[in-house]
């Protein structure tokens, strides 16, 4: 058995004053110490060789594996598994090879100076993802903290905060926690942006105005921007229900047109995966926006037409084809998905039904044909108006 080489060390504000013993006696015995430049400056040199980790962070993981067998520290903030440096270094050693001696994390820190219960807190990690990432979550009441880069990061947050209708948003800043150097004010989001702020910074958000976003599927057709290439909100909430994600699973979303599909399969849940299939250049374009400004931007858009843009995409658990449905598609789809795959397609035109039909015929599954009619004015009174009937075939392979 591989002895384990590795010691990922959650290191606080104070420095090696907070650490449990076994994190000194780690710290002590280390031939290779190496650490955020911050957090190397809170520990003393005593001769170890010192390595300050690179910007961008995977550069260092190379530089760690040199030293693998010599005994070696990694300082990282507070919990490293939790929005930290550590699952990015397990996953490039095998398991035998390191152990984690975590402190308290950020989230815990901030928790316990605002009296928040952590578990209906909404935590993220924003200090190297987008603002957007807020979007769905924001909601009057809720409670949410986020890491920070620094202080310009917080001058945009409370621009995205206002910007979004969230302006009476009361933003917690949290500066230094657990040091010496520790200090909690408090701002709206409206507010002129403090220019002092200490790193490492989080930011506790008892969010207030605005509506939010619903979790329901079939959420307003106004959330994205599109050229007419959209699947409407009623049919979509239909399209969503037979796709059924569960968590995990990957979507490919065919003829994606605004992305309206893929990114409510994200939205479903967080670990749900989607690769948005776009021919037409500006509509690729359009679909990473959308994705972006409603928090999904892991949302893969690849620009080209199916099936020669399929092939090296990795394996779905649904497909749904929303545009380009042909014979030749279908058959492709059919022959080249694991079983157990679910399809799902819709047709407007005469001709896609046929084709809908057809396959069926072939495959089975279940075709439903459904028409939605919306009041509109009839001179001095009201009548229905009738959208193109839809016909869904959806099947499991």
């Amino acid at each position: 058995m591989v002895k384990a080489w590795l010691t990922i060390i959650g290191l606080g504000e104070d420095g090696p004053d907070g650490l449990p013993p076994a994190s000194l006696k780690a710290l002590d015995e280390a031939e290779v110490i190496m650490g955020p430049a911050r957090h190397m400056a809170l520990v003393p040199d005593a001769g170890q060789k010192r390595i300050t980790w690179p910007v961008p962070f995977a550069d260092g993981v190379p530089l760690l594996e040199q030293h693998r067998g010599r005994p070696t520290v990694v300082l990282a903030s507070g919990n490293p598994f939790w929005f930290g440096a550590g699952s990015v270094i397990a996953r490039h050693l095998e398991a035998e090879e390191w152990r984690a001696l975590p402190g308290p994390s950020v989230f815990s820190l901030a928790a316990a100076r605002l009296g928040w219960a952590l578990e209906t807190t909404t935590c993220l990690g924003l200090h190297a993802a987008p603002h957007g990432r807020l979007r769905p979550h924001l909601a009057l009441g809720q409670r949410m903290i986020v890491t920070l880069r620094d202080g310009a990061a917080l001058a945009d947050l409370m621009r995205y905060l206002s910007d979004h209708g969230f302006s009476e948003t009361s933003l917690h800043i949290l500066e230094a926690l657990g040091g010496p150097r520790e200090r909690l004010r408090r701002f709206r989001a409206d507010d002129i942006p403090p220019g002092d702020v200490l790193s490492p910074v989080a930011v506790a958000l008892d969010v207030k105005g605005g509506g939010g976003i619903p979790h329901a599927s079939g959420r307003s057709d106004s959330l994205f921007a599109n050229d007419g290439q959209i699947t409407k909100r009623p049919v979509r909430a239909l399209t969503l229900s037979a796709l059924a994600p569960r968590p995990g699973e990957m979507l490919w979303d065919i003829g994606a047109g605004s992305g309206s599909i893929a990114i409510e399969w994200l939205m479903a849940h967080p670990a749900t995966r989607a690769v948005a299939i776009e021919a037409e250049p500006a509509r690729a374009a359009r679909i990473a926006d959308n994705a972006r400004a409603l928090g999904q931007d892991r949302l893969q858009t690849v620009l080209g037409s199916a099936p020669s843009a399929l092939a090296d995409l990795p394996p779905p658990d649904a497909v749904f084809v929303g545009g380009g449905c042909s014979r030749a598609l279908l058959d492709w789809l059919g022959v080249s998905l694991a079983p157990g795959t679910r399809l799902v397609a819709n047709a407007v035109t005469l001709e896609t039904e046929a084709l809908l039909g057809d396959a069926h015929s072939r495959l089975g599954g279940t075709l439903m044909r459904f028409e939605i009619s919306e009041s509109q004015p009839l001179g001095t009174r009201r009548g229905w108006k009738s959208s193109y009937p839809i016909v869904q075939w959806s099947v499991t392979l």
